[in-house]
């Protein structure tokens, strides 16, 4: 849930763009990310990705911004890969959320498996978007 939460957190807050990256969309490990997701992020960002709060942009009473859905309804599709996977290993408590980070916790196919397994949760046009930035 942590994991989830600062994941969120970190994508709000890190830099959008970063062309020099290959996109997260390898379909083949999508059920390891799901496995990996589902046992490390779900509880924090949600089963589906949905996240848990209706304005994951708004600090919650501890000073914390929640967890913001990783299924393309919020802008975790703005962030390259290495972005990401930087949120992934090292968290999102310096960027104002509480994710933990799982540089240790995961392994590099499980990290890679968790951007594809979010890839497979957005809508097909947020996928185009994101692979015409990023390939």
């Amino acid at each position: 849930m942590k994991f989830l939460i600062l994941f969120a957190s970190a994508l709000l807050l890190t830099g959008c763009f970063d062309n020099d990256d290959a996109p997260a969309q390898n379909t083949s490990s999508a059920q390891l990310g799901k496995a990996t997701f589902e046992k490390n992020c779900a509880t924090c960002h949600g089963k589906q990705g949905q996240g848990l709060v209706k304005d994951w942009k708004k600090r919650q009473a501890d000073g914390k911004f929640p967890a913001p859905p990783v299924n393309g309804a919020a802008h975790a599709w703005h962030h390259s890969p290495k972005a990401l996977l930087n949120t992934i290993n090292n968290g999102g408590i310096k960027l104002g959320g509480w994710m933990p980070g799982f540089k240790d916790q995961l392994n590099e196919a499980e990290k890679q498996a968790v951007l594809d397994y979010i890839y497979s949760l957005w809508p097909e046009d947020i996928q185009q978007k994101y692979s015409s930035r990023f390939k």
